[in-house]
């Protein structure tokens, strides 16, 4: 009987303890994309020489830069603060992974992979904020 009185108090003691210990916050995912300016960005392709401009409302813009289309299955590989890496797949059109690292707010270094529709692709460019939209 006394054997059972104390692992009860040690359960009880246990619970108290885990509900005392102050959870920890947690970064809201790909936070470094939600601190880049909106607005206008030149995106240039350093092989080639190619730029295209893009309305940025969060970042996340820059993630699937050959697949446009919404509905894309994302997983997150990589949160850090200044780099993130994210792998998507877009059912019937291919799939891509995409690293962004922050220089600032308004400068960002791109690289992506993958296939869109059957061809493989491969980017690595420098995307800056050049104005509104």
């Amino acid at each position: 009987m006394r054997v059972q009185f104390m692992a009860k108090l040690l359960i009880g003691g246990a619970i108290a303890a885990a509900t005392m210990v102050p959870a920890t916050a947690q970064a809201p995912e790909l936070a470094m994309l939600d601190r880049l300016e909106p607005g206008s960005w030149t995106l240039r392709i350093r092989d080639g020489g190619s730029s295209s401009r893009i309305c940025v409302r969060t970042g996340r813009e820059f993630i699937q830069i050959r697949h446009r289309q919404p509905g894309c299955e994302q997983f997150v590989v990589q949160d850090d603060r200044n780099e993130v890496t994210v792998q998507y797949t877009c059912r019937g059109n291919g799939y891509g992974r995409t690293t962004i690292r922050s220089e600032s707010s308004e400068l960002v270094q791109i690289r992506s992979q993958g296939i869109q529709g059957g061809t493989p692709f491969s980017i690595e460019g420098e995307a800056r904020r050049t104005g509104s939209c």
